[in-house]
This record gives C-alpha cells, sequence and structure tokens, in this order.
C-alpha cells in the first residue's frame, strides 16, 4: 500500500512539473519583448530619477557650504575689528 501512495505521489508531481515546463515554453516572443521593454523603461526611471537626486544634493552641500563660508567669514570680521 506504501509502494502505490508513493507511486501515485511521483505520478503527480511528475505531471505537474511537466504542465509549469510547457506552460513556459508557449510563452511567446512578444511577451519576452514586452518584458525587456519595461525592464528598459525602468532603467531609464530609475537612471533619471537618481541624477535628479544627485543634482539636488550637490546644489544644496554647495549652498550650505558657502553659507557656513561667510558665517565663519562673518565671525573672524567679528574678532578683527579694531576696538
Amino acid at each position: 500500500m506504501r509502494s502505490f501512495a508513493r507511486g501515485i505521489s511521483a505520478l503527480v508531481l511528475l505531471f505537474a512539473l511537466a504542465g509549469n515546463v510547457f506552460a513556459q515554453s508557449e510563452r511567446s516572443d512578444r511577451d519576452v519583448k514586452d518584458d525587456v521593454k519595461e525592464a528598459g523603461r525602468s532603467t531609464k526611471r530609475a537612471a533619471k530619477k537618481t541624477g535628479h537626486k544627485l543634482k539636488r544634493g550637490t546644489k544644496r552641500a554647495a549652498h550650505k557650504a558657502a553659507q557656513k563660508t561667510r558665517q565663519g567669514a562673518d565671525r573672524v570680521e567679528d574678532k578683527t575689528e579694531p576696538q
């Protein structure tokens, strides 16, 4: 009885795997082409988004550095003024 159950289990597993293989092979070239196009679009969006973030971060850092430079210069000027 056990060997019969194992045999049935093995056949069910075999048919399940075979069905999966055939289902994947029926995928058309159009589906694959669409997937590749979508991947390209996603990459483009990610690159543009990263570029915009980098530009904004660089601009903010430059402005903050300039602000701190002016602030430091004002402090030095206050300390060096004749009394």
